[in-house]
């Protein structure tokens, strides 16, 4: 094989089908991980808020008097090197178990994503002022999960992005929404 002008032995012709080929196959990973990269995300940050939430119930519409208990005596803040009772602990518990269970849901379907990572990502915040010591193992990947979710939506295979599709479509375009001048 002879070498061509710069000094390569591969002909250019070949490099230039490697290199092509190499940024299809890229481009298709790319595609399929947009794709499932979300659902991973929802699903992963639904699964352990779902599973304590279920724990919480004894019966339909009704919390279980284990959870009123761990809010009432159990669980503490950890705030400045003390400890705090939480406000009102019978509410909270209740509300902590339905966000617990509906969020959740919420995440998995891809339905209000932004607004359910949001609040699973307060609520990490509180369960790490609970349990200080979880940070690595637990409330870091739940934080990180609840931003990345927050910040890039629940891609293209949940509800949110057939709403927004469908939304767009049926929008008038702002010049089209206002009244006409009339002249005088």
């Amino acid at each position: 094989m002879s070498l061509n002008p710069a000094g390569d032995t591969a002909p250019p012709a070949l490099v230039n089908r490697a290199v092509r080929e190499f940024h299809r196959l890229s481009g298709g990973l790319t595609r399929g991980a947009a794709l499932l990269a979300p659902i991973a995300a929802r699903c992963a940050l639904a699964v352990p808020f779902l599973r304590s939430g279920l724990t919480k119930w004894s019966g339909w519409f009704s919390v279980s008097p284990v959870a009123d208990a761990l809010f009432e005596s159990i669980f503490k803040l950890h705030l400045f090197g003390h400890q705090y009772g939480f406000p009102i602990p019978v509410l909270l518990a209740h509300l902590d178990a339905v966000a617990e269970v509906a969020l959740p849901m919420l995440l998995i379907v891809g339905l209000a994503t932004r607004f359910s990572a949001l609040g699973l990502l307060i609520m990490t915040g509180v369960i790490q002022l609970t349990v200080p010591s979880g940070w690595a193992n637990f409330h870091l990947p739940w934080a990180a999960l609840s931003l990345t979710l927050v910040t890039l939506g629940a891609g293209p295979l949940s509800i949110d992005f057939v709403i927004e599709r469908c939304g767009g479509r049926y929008r008038q375009p702002a010049r089209q929404r206002r009244s006409p001048r009339r002249s005088v």
